[in-house]
């Protein structure tokens, strides 16, 4: 059974209140989604509209794999859509619509024309008009995943565009890129080290490499996976899960 700790969020300079074990499978996550007192963060998003997860991280981690992942794992359940954003191409969204992890109109994309933490952080409007646009096409909208291009350990998204992020790191990168710190990896809500099934082809301890994440992050979430391994990504699924609001009805 799965556990996870949510912790109150920490305050960064650029004005967004953002919170901050070897081998190749699944790792379980130290989280408790029913926890309470003095730390507990629980996103409160406005009345009436979906949840709102991003998912950053460096090029070529994984974000889009994750992402069809997710919808895989919830779609089912789940009244979902997703944004990508991507600099001058739509091909991250082409890549989920070929994928047939969702409805093809389920899927909206963003050309951000310039740095992707432009659009998820700095100015949010390109990505909040595209969530407007599934909202209205898709009433009671559940939960929709926001995918940042691809972009530097700094990146990180606005409180006012995403209630929780999820930042995705990969084994090819090497061990040391945990160590190297950054809001995106120190402050995420979920820290996913991906790709676990290379580490050895590519010379990755991963006991380093998860080692040095949670000296880094402290008490905040960490997760080794392996889409190979686990194509439907369960214990970020889970992880999802225990983010969202209470559903009725």
């Amino acid at each position: 059974m799965l556990g996870i700790t949510r912790k109150r969020c920490v305050s960064l300079p650029a004005e967004d209140a953002v919170r901050s074990h070897g081998h190749g499978h699944v790792h379980a996550v130290d989280f408790d989604p029913t926890a309470a007192g003095p730390d507990h963060y629980e996103p409160e998003p406005a009345a009436g509209r979906a949840y709102r997860i991003g998912i950053g991280g460096p090029v070529g981690s994984g974000k889009t794999a994750l992402t069809a992942a997710l919808c895989r794992a919830l779609g089912g359940e789940l009244n979902l859509a997703v944004v990508t954003n991507d600099i001058y191409t739509t091909e991250d969204a082409d890549f989920l619509r070929r994928a047939g992890v969702l409805a093809p109109e389920r899927i909206e994309a963003v050309q951000t024309g310039a740095c992707p933490h432009t659009a998820i952080r700095d100015d949010i409007t390109a990505n909040l008009d595209a969530v407007e646009r599934l909202e209205g096409r898709f009433p009671g909208l559940d939960l929709v995943l926001i995918e940042s291009g691809g972009d530097n350990l700094t990146a990180v998204f606005s409180r006012g565009l995403a209630d929780s992020q999820i930042f995705v790191v990969d084994v090819a990168g090497g061990d040391k890129v945990p160590r190297k710190g950054g809001p995106g990896v120190t402050t995420a809500d979920l820290l996913v080290i991906n790709k676990t099934d290379l580490a050895d082809r590519v010379g990755a301890d991963l006991a380093v490499m998860t080692g040095d994440a949670h000296r880094m992050r402290g008490e905040l979430p960490v997760l080794a996976q392996s889409l190979v391994d686990t194509p439907d990504a369960p214990a970020a699924a889970d992880w999802v899960r225990s983010q969202l609001p209470a559903r009725h009805g």
